[in-house]
């Protein structure tokens, strides 16, 4: 009973995936060494600093790394030089994202697929919400970044803390549209348990039924 009260009042809430922090214009401003190169692109400046013995993961005041900085300006050639010099793919800022999070929420399926490439796994448990990489893209309804997701292995049926899989989110958190639609397809395909309901046991079926979602509806049955 709870949960029925509460679930209109989360639907109100910030976007979870848009919790993210990219640097400030101030923060970049005020950048140097690695954090600046990374944020500008400059590739020599990056393979200076590493062989000059500059610490590949410090981090600024707000947990970010070059890495995410460069993810966040989807600088593709700076992540490449950053994960070249031993820059840790998988490392989480302050709210506990990494690129691959990162580059999904921007819908850049490029800038992640590169950094999936360099080492990021596909599989971590991001953000304060404890969900995916793929539970954000669905609840935004990235298509491609949903497919490249469900191809490099991120796992289907996470439930993050507020008891959403990446199928319910795309139901609950979509606008029901063309993408989202898509995205509940991919997820069915590549075997997402449908079965699986919120924490009130309500099904991404069930909810897309209650919202007049036919073509979800027709995906999910």
């Amino acid at each position: 009973m709870l949960a029925r009260i509460l679930l209109p009042l989360l639907l109100a809430l910030p976007i979870p995936a848009q919790a993210q922090t990219p640097p400030s214009p101030a923060e970049a401003a005020a950048y140097e060494g690695l954090h600046k190169a990374a944020r500008e692109g400059d590739v020599a400046a990056i393979r200076s600093l590493a062989k000059a013995g500059a610490d590949m993961n410090d981090r600024d005041s707000r947990g970010r790394t070059p890495v995410h900085v460069a993810a966040f300006a989807s600088n593709d050639d700076a992540l490449r030089a950053l994960a070249d010099a031993g820059a840790d793919m998988n490392a989480l800022e302050s709210q506990a994202y990494d690129a691959v999070t990162i580059a999904a929420v921007a819908d850049d399926p490029e800038l992640m697929s590169l950094a999936i490439a360099l080492g990021n796994r596909a599989d971590l448990t991001t953000s304060p919400y404890d969900g995916t990489a793929l539970i954000a893209a669905a609840h935004l309804g990235h298509v491609e970044i949903v497919k490249r997701l469900v191809e490099a292995g991120a796992p289907l049926d996470h439930v993050n803390n507020l008891g959403w899989t990446a199928l319910i989110e795309a139901v609950i958190l979509g606008d029901g549209g063309s993408d989202h639609q898509q995205v509940v397809r991919l997820l069915v395909q590549a075997g997402a348990d449908r079965s699986i309901g919120d924490r009130d046991g309500v099904t991404p079926l069930q909810h897309a039924r209650s919202r007049g979602y036919v073509e979800m509806v027709e995906v999910l049955e």
